[in-house]
């Protein structure tokens, strides 16, 4: 086994000119830390890695490297699993790889408008479990994607975006929430190079009441998904996934009994999180963009190549 970490610090000041005399202004400092760890045994390789970031000084780095020793433990055994749907818990860093690029699409403002969103005519109608919330939440205190205001000026807020499995908003910056009848977000995001368009600032996810354990105690035999590669390039406007499970543990009897590999998981975002069975009782960021806990969902289609 072997590890290797980094500590990054930085600062960065924004300053917004309009010539219609509007201006604003800020400054913040951002501080990460990063563990990767290298489990080699002849010709398999694993690479794992966690990382933690705030708009403070960390001084407590134990929690990422306690993540990353874990994972490797975890992986020392290998296990098959076989094709067929399987209960399979996603934890944070597997939310982010397979489930919430469609999510990131569909509430897009500009995508709303050309008709290219599945939720575009739906505000207002349950489509999610009702154990379901979500925010975009750019005014979390001390968060690297928080912000006083977007890049066109208007001043951020915290917006509702699924709440109890209902469509309540979708995200707009001044332009495609004029064309909507509507109020910006404050969803603006720009380059040097380009027009401003809508964009999420950091996705929030509302944890729920049951712990991890809990979860994989309630399996007979599942997956928990660590990490999905590929899954990105399916359909995301159609809210598909699939991809080859990059990271990730077989369940059985309730116990983690070794790593996924030669494995491809696939469904739709949309049924996956019609039911969900549990939200894990504790959220944590990957990255500064997704705060999430685990989701346990009931049925996930998996092919096994082996």
């Amino acid at each position: 086994i072997i590890c290797e970490a980094e500590v990054t610090k930085g600062a960065i000041s924004v300053r917004l000119l309009n010539s219609r005399g509007g201006q604003a202004e800020y400054r913040k400092s951002y501080f990460s830390f990063a563990v990767e760890g290298n489990l080699t045994r002849d010709t398999d390789m694993l690479f794992v890695g966690d990382s933690a970031n705030s708009c403070r000084a960390m001084l407590e780095p134990a929690p990422v490297i306690d993540t990353v020793l874990q994972q490797l433990e975890l992986a020392k055994e290998q296990a098959r699993v076989p094709t067929k749907s399987l209960p399979a818990i996603f934890t944070p860093h597997g939310v982010a790889s397979a489930l919430v690029m469609p999510l990131m699409a569909a509430f897009n403002g500009k995508t709303v408008l050309e008709g290219a969103s599945p939720l575009g005519h739906r505000l207002g109608e349950t489509v999610f479990d009702t154990k379901l919330q979500l925010y975009d939440d750019p005014v979390i205190p001390l968060r690297p994607s928080s912000r006083p205001c977007d890049d066109e000026g208007v001043p951020s807020q915290r917006t509702p975006l699924i709440e109890s499995g209902c469509v309540a908003s979708f995200l707009y910056d001044l332009q495609t929430a004029a064309l909507a009848g509507t109020r910006s977000t404050g969803n603006g995001s720009r380059g040097h190079g380009g027009l401003p368009s809508p964009s999420p600032s950091a996705f929030v996810i509302a944890p729920g009441s049951t712990s991890f354990d809990d979860m994989v105690g309630d399996i007979r035999e599942g997956l928990v998904i660590e990490q999905l590669m590929g899954a990105e390039q399916g359909n995301i406007l159609g809210g598909d996934f699939s991809g080859n499970v990059l990271l990730g543990y077989k369940v059985e009897n309730g116990k983690i009994v070794g790593r996924v590999k030669n494995a491809m998981v696939s469904g739709n975002v949309y049924q996956a999180l019609k039911d969900i069975t549990a939200l894990g009782s504790e959220s944590r960021w990957v990255g500064s963009f997704l705060q999430t806990p685990h989701i346990y969902c009931p049925a996930i289609s998996v092919a096994s190549k082996g």
